[in-house]
């Protein structure tokens, strides 16, 4: 049994913030982005399958991208309807293990195991329950006790055969067990009209053809969202629900909630920009340093027009 569910509310734009009379966001930022306050320079790159920075600033930023999700979520830390008490749960790409801390502390009956393909900034504070591992997700996974539910969030970019990874959790989960897998489609659009009338393509969503490009080249996937339904469905899932959520960027919804998502999914273009781009644009397409940082400043323009009302999928 299958069913698909997507938020069809058109967001309402808020026509009555503060400052709305400027043409880009200013200080308005400021206040969500304390977290992100130390600017994203001089990272120190590594080569493999995760193209991306490895550092600080980035842990900083998927901290942030959790707390975005977690709004979206409607402040749940899954989805699935298991009971996480006294459950084995593996946490596939954990990132910075906030989501498998924040699952220890709220279930301290269960078991987590939380896998990164390699080793993360240590969290100041893990659970006794929270054991991290660091392993390639994409290798033959070990055989080891059965899993009551495994997690994967934010994998875009970082896999090369979606299906195969699919059907390893599905091997790995006990009878009756749920899987839940949260990605994105991450071209932009606007429900309005705003973005595609613009008089050039927003810089935004040339960067994320050119990322696709990138990973491309590499065999790997940037945008996995729509492709999940079928993969999970083909690996012998049943009772498969999907679940389509609109992340706005910038201040512009009305609704209090999808403006704090917006502020906080603004900043991961305006002061992430930067680990997205600089490694893939220059050692993958060529591009001089000089020339990223004349475009990169040119996503953040983009980003900022208050007149473009553009958001994504996941």
């Amino acid at each position: 049994m299958s069913n698909n569910e997507e938020q069809t509310t058109i967001l309402e734009v808020d026509t009555d913030a503060p400052g709305d009379s400027d043409s880009s966001y200013g200080d308005e930022l400021s206040g969500y982005s304390t977290s992100l306050a130390t600017s994203v320079k001089n990272f120190e790159f590594k080569h493999g399958p995760y193209q991306f920075p490895n550092d600080e600033p980035e842990q900083e930023r998927l901290d942030m991208f959790h707390h975005i999700v977690t709004l979206s979520c409607g402040k749940k830390l899954h989805l699935a309807p298991f009971n996480p008490d006294g459950a084995r749960i593996l946490d596939l790409g954990t990132g910075t293990g906030i989501w498998a801390i924040e699952m220890g502390d709220t279930y301290p009956k269960a078991e987590l195991v939380s896998q990164h393909t390699e080793e993360p900034l240590s969290p100041s504070r893990v659970p006794p329950n929270v054991k991290f591992v660091v392993d390639d997700v994409e290798s033959d996974w070990v055989p080891s006790e059965p899993y009551d539910y495994i997690h994967s969030r934010y994998l875009a970019a970082s896999i090369q055969d979606w299906p195969r990874l699919v059907k390893q959790c599905f091997d790995s989960l006990k009878p009756g067990g749920w899987v839940e897998f949260q990605d994105a489609d991450g071209n932009l659009y606007s429900e309005d009209g705003s973005l595609e009338k613009m008089e050039h393509k927003h810089k935004g969503q040339e960067m994320i053809e050119l990322l696709d490009e990138v990973c491309k080249k590499h065999n790997r996937v940037l945008h996995p969202g729509p492709g999940l339904k079928k993969w999970v469905e083909d690996a012998g899932f049943i009772n498969v629900k999907e679940e389509v959520h609109n992340f706005p960027i910038g201040l512009w919804p009305k609704d209090k909630t999808m403006k704090e998502i917006g502020a906080f999914m603004a900043i991961q273009y305006t002061e992430g920009v930067e680990a997205f781009t600089i490694q893939p644009f220059t050692n993958v397409l060529g591009w001089k340093p000089e020339e990223v940082q004349v475009f990169n400043a040119q996503v953040r323009s983009d980003i900022k027009r208050k007149d473009i009302h553009a958001m994504l999928n996941l």
